[in-house]
């Protein structure tokens, strides 16, 4: 069984009504709830608890961590965010959601500004599948349209993707690739833009679909590891020294 750790930084939900309305047990606990009738392991994990709830026991036993952030990534500790960076060099499968594009771990792993444009409007946004052969894609029609979100908007800061798997259009005229993946040592990321607090978005079936198909994907191998540094021949070398 996949074991998920959903963190998020559960700011909103303390002080903004709306979002407490649409996600009373955060949007981490939405999160958590719909992989768990899935049939993930989930577990969750907030800003405000000890090591950001991140401990080394957590980190160790998280084959998948999603990451949800967006007014206090400059309060997530530095030492916290190498741990995940290490943890996804390793293997550990990392899925950033909306905001996080500007978590300190994300920018960390595409060592890029990340940078967009951005418009809070309540326009409809269309997904568009752009790699229907692609897991993450499975199961979901030739686009997902959602009436109400925030618009992120082009040229988004990011190194070329290994794949990408969404392109949105936004009503206003904007688009923006929306579901990025890439590899990261011995780890896997995706990036997945649609999420704004005030939204509904993360109880939109299809978009739970996406997430959990993601975790699917991003699940680490089942192999050994590759060995770093210093190595022996497996040959004997003639003429070495």
């Amino acid at each position: 069984m996949v074991k998920v750790t959903v963190w998020n930084e559960n700011r909103h939900e303390q002080t903004d009504p709306v979002v407490r309305d649409i996600y009373p047990n955060g949007i981490h606990g939405a999160i958590s709830e719909f992989l768990q009738s899935e049939g993930f392991d989930t577990r969750t994990a907030t800003l405000d608890e000890p090591q950001h709830g991140l401990t080394d026991e957590v980190l160790s036993n998280t084959d998948v961590l999603i990451w949800w952030g967006h007014v206090a990534h400059h309060e997530v500790n530095d030492e916290i965010v190498l741990k995940v960076r290490d943890r996804v060099l390793q293997g550990m499968g990392l899925i950033v959601l909306h905001s996080g594009h500007f978590s300190k771990i994300f920018k960390t792993l595409m060592g890029t500004s990340c940078d967009l444009k951005w418009r809070e409007a309540g326009e409809k946004e269309r997904l568009w599948v752009v790699s229907p052969s692609h897991p993450i894609t499975e199961g979901l029609p030739e686009y997902i349209e959602l009436e109400h979100e925030e618009m992120y908007g082009e040229h988004f800061d990011i190194p070329q993707p290994d794949e990408l798997i969404f392109t949105s259009w936004f009503e206003g005229g904007e688009v923006f690739r929306s579901g990025c993946t890439y590899k990261r040592g011995n780890g896997k990321v995706f990036y997945f833009r649609p999420g704004h607090e005030t939204y509904p978005t993360y109880h939109n079936k299809q978009i739970q679909r996406v997430i959990s198909n993601a975790v699917k994907w991003a699940e680490p191998v089942k192999r050994e590891r590759p060995v770093y540094g210093n190595s022996k021949p497996l040959e004997v070398i003639i003429g070495g020294n």
